[in-house]
């Protein structure tokens, strides 16, 4: 597999799950506070990062990385709810 075709498929595979979380969302099957929203949208929006840069388009990859670091931010209060609650 060609380092090209790695990165493509990569995106697109990071577009099914930000595209997904969105869509389990909208239609009540998830919440916006789950851990499995946060995942997805988190590591869509990671898979995003390598495939905007490596395509050279930077403000995409910008917003990215701080998608990404709104949902890992959100898992890291969800997992520390969960702790504490323990």
């Amino acid at each position: 597999m060609t380092v090209t075709l790695f990165v493509e498929i990569v995106g697109w595979l990071g577009a099914s799950l930000v595209l997904g979380a969105y869509l389990l969302v909208t239609t009540g099957r998830l919440s916006g506070g789950s851990a499995l929203f946060q995942w997805m949208n988190a590591l869509g929006a990671t898979f995003f990062v390598l495939n905007t840069w490596w395509h050279g388009a930077i403000p995409s990859m910008v917003l990215n990385i701080v998608w990404g670091a709104i949902g890992f931010t959100a898992l890291w209060r969800i997992w520390r709810r969960r702790t504490v609650k323990g």
